[in-house]
């Protein structure tokens, strides 16, 4: 079967509960997401905003609380909330991505350990983790055993380990210093990788699928060549399909995938959402034209505008509501509904965060703007 853009777009938003709001309680719709970019603390609760129907913040302050979606350093290296039952395999298939680079930087290997002498302090260092330690207290805590300036080891040691962000409170569970607890796992330092790595696989297919060994790799930030080799190895559970150019794409047999007309309502996409780099053809829902304006020279992805499916332009919040700069003119009734969106998400962060994303201002310097409106407040 040859599929569409726009076919591959509808199954995109369909599996990230984009095409309606859901009626889901949080644990379950994480799970369904797969994993919420969560570098910056407010955007797992935008990102549940914009997909669950009556979202309340709370919920999800409990579910990290109690720890049924925790946060971790995971996927492309950086930080990610994910359903508690996710985070075992998901740690063990990334384990050659955050150990190695980290263990072989100049940044470690100036500290003068061995990757011998930290791995075998893990076990001492999880512990330790039993109850939540700060930085501060987890430093000195590796001088004292190592003999040597900690900062090289804990870094590579808080990427690779099994710690999880334990909460600190604040507006969105996590404040700027974080706290690390041991995740209750073992260490097994990529012994079970590989096959860990199809249990991925099958997880990412399930949320944003169908999808190629490309998409894969670039979503977990896996080498191509281990991503091809865990799909090979599904080769009897994948269905294969064709993408618009031709790409052999995979998928779970029977899984959603709406016409290709099938109608997309506007949207508020905090910053990193999860569609926004979940492939490596970002064209599935970042038109080719603004990539550069959304992804910024740095990585940082701004929060953008989704209008029919794709990014139109991108919001921040002012004074007087939402700023949204549109890259192309919308239709009157696109910015009526997005005007509808700013409002219900102005009332979410005056309890939280009104300024949220306000250090990135310095983004929207140069960017372009067919239309900037204020919402909900300036609409002719």
């Amino acid at each position: 079967m040859r599929l569409t853009a726009r076919e591959l777009n509808r199954a995109t938003l369909t599996r990230q509960l984009l095409l309606g709001r859901q009626a889901l309680d949080v644990v379950e719709a994480v799970r369904r997401l797969v994993a919420l970019q969560a570098q910056h603390a407010a955007s797992p609760y935008l990102a549940l905003w914009n997909r669950l129907a009556g979202f309340d913040p709370a919920d999800l302050d409990a579910a990290f609380a109690e720890g049924k979606v925790v946060k971790a350093t995971l996927l492309r290296i950086t930080l990610h909330a994910v359903h508690a039952g996710d985070y075992p395999p998901f740690h063990e298939a990334m384990q050659p991505s955050l150990r190695a680079p980290r263990l072989g930087n100049p940044r470690f290997t100036s500290s003068g350990i061995t990757a011998a002498d930290a791995d075998a302090l893990i076990g001492e260092l999880l512990a330790f983790a039993a109850q939540p330690r700060t930085a501060a207290e987890i430093q000195p805590w590796i001088e004292a055993r190592l003999g040597v300036p900690p900062k090289g080891a804990w870094w590579a040691l808080r990427s690779y380990a099994p710690l999880l962000h334990a909460v600190t409170g604040g507006p969105w569970s996590f404040g700027a210093r974080p706290a690390y607890i041991a995740a209750g796992i073992p260490p097994t330092l990529g012994k079970a990788a590989d096959q860990a790595l199809q249990t991925l696989v099958l997880r990412y297919l399930e949320g944003f699928g169908p999808a190629s060994v490309a998409d894969v790799a670039q979503f977990a930030l896996v080498s191509r060549s281990r991503a091809r080799s865990a799909m090979g190895a599904l080769a009897g559970v994948l269905e294969r399909l064709t993408g618009p150019d031709g790409t052999e794409l995979f998928d779970l047999p029977g899984a959603p995938r709406p016409a290709a007309d099938t109608p997309a309502p506007p949207r508020l996409l905090p910053m990193w959402d999860n569609i926004l780099l979940a492939y490596a053809d970002r064209s599935r829902v970042i038109p080719p034209d603004y990539r550069k304006l959304v992804t910024r020279s740095n990585g940082d992805v701004l929060p953008a505008l989704l209008v029919d499916g794709h990014v139109a332009g991108v919001w921040r919040p002012v004074e007087e509501g939402i700023e949204a700069t549109a890259f192309h003119p919308l239709p009157r009734q696109t910015w009526d509904q997005l005007a509808d969106e700013a409002r219900a998400l102005a009332a979410l962060l005056a309890d939280r965060e009104p300024g949220v994303y306000r250090r990135y201002d310095r983004w929207w310097s140069d960017l372009p703007g067919a239309e900037v409106r204020i919402l909900p407040e300036q609409m002719p």
